[in-house]
């Protein structure tokens, strides 16, 4: 609390320490006066209950100092509100895509990361898209959340007044592995910010200002660097270990060119792990799902190119 990571910390924080208050002051209040009455009001000292018609101070007390306290409520929620939905028009925008169980962030050139990168002091907006089912993009230093429903693209902003590292929660379940939805949001200098921005946009050989995807094979061929970061960046490894263990779906370890047991229509097979399944599974993992394993794979057609599947492949190939 009072952290002061962002601009909405202050705002929301008195808010809360605000209706914090009331209630403390009501809890002893309450507590006091029952246990007053208790003993002031004992059948031992009052052998007959007073017939009492009424009060006409106290009706007025409980009518306007609660209307008065839900006033004082309502305008702290209300400004908080109005400041929460007014956008700067200097905002950077990020787009925020949120599916089982990751998120991942693409600026406004095309890079995509798996950690959002935003500079001190510059509001940024957050473009909220869900791939699968309802998630909900929080932020507990900035105080800010919001619900990320398929086909509805929510949005918040925030402005991030402190260096550091801090957590990205989602806040709504999702499903199986909903605790590892975990994220990190980085504030960096200006200077540092802008470094970084250019470094990462040269690595991921990105050019333009538009909106775009990766490269891919524009520098020679598929590339297991840039799958690997892709894997991350999509979510896969949320599902799929690198190691052999069994998470919700079948490890990357060894899979490339191995049998594999698949139920198709119904009816179980042995086929080969090669190319043509791995890009079959991204496009259409219901088709052909792994024995043992449940069709919980949302279908990535759409959602990658051809180039960063085949990076993707190439990745693949060398998780031995």
């Amino acid at each position: 609390m009072l952290s002061g990571a962002s601009s909405f910390t202050s705002q929301f924080d008195h808010a809360l320490l605000f209706i914090l208050g009331i209630s403390i002051v009501l809890l002893v209040a309450i507590t006091f006066f029952m246990v007053y009455f208790v003993i002031r009001y004992h059948h031992s000292r009052n052998k007959e209950t007073a017939d009492i018609h009424g009060n006409l101070t106290l009706e007025l007390l409980w009518t306007i100092i609660p209307t008065f306290l839900v006033l004082g409520m309502f305008y702290f929620g209300m400004t908080g509100y109005r400041t929460e939905k007014t956008v700067p028009k200097d905002a950077m925008t990020v787009d925020v895509h949120g599916r089982m169980w990751s998120w991942s962030y693409v600026y406004n050139n095309g890079l995509q990361t798996d950690t959002l990168y935003v500079p001190k002091d510059q509001p940024v907006k957050l473009n909220l898209i869900s791939h699968d089912v309802i998630h909900s993009f929080y932020v507990p230093a900035f105080r800010v959340k919001q619900d990320v429903v398929p086909g509805d693209h929510n949005s918040l902003w925030f402005k991030a007044v402190k260096e550091g590292t801090y957590d990205v929660l989602c806040a709504e379940y999702c499903g199986l592995r909903h605790s590892y939805m975990l994220s990190k949001v980085v504030v960096l200098p200006r200077d540092k910010y802008d470094a970084w921005y250019a470094g990462a946009t040269a690595a991921n050989g990105i050019s333009g200002n538009k909106k775009a995807q990766p490269a891919g094979n524009a520098s020679g061929g598929p590339s297991p660097e840039r799958g690997a970061n892709l894997v991350k960046i999509k979510g896969c490894i949320a599902c799929h270990s690198t190691d052999g263990s069994k998470i919700v779906g079948p490890s990357f370890k060894g899979l490339f060119g191995h049998k594999v047991t698949v139920t198709a229509n119904g009816k179980e097979k042995v086929i080969t792990a090669n190319e043509d399944y791995l890009r079959r599974s991204m496009l259409d993992p219901a088709a052909e799902v792994v024995k043992g394993f449940q069709p919980l794979m949302p279908s990535q057609k759409g959602l990658l190119t051809d180039a960063e599947i085949a990076d993707i492949i190439a990745y693949l190939k060398g998780v031995k």
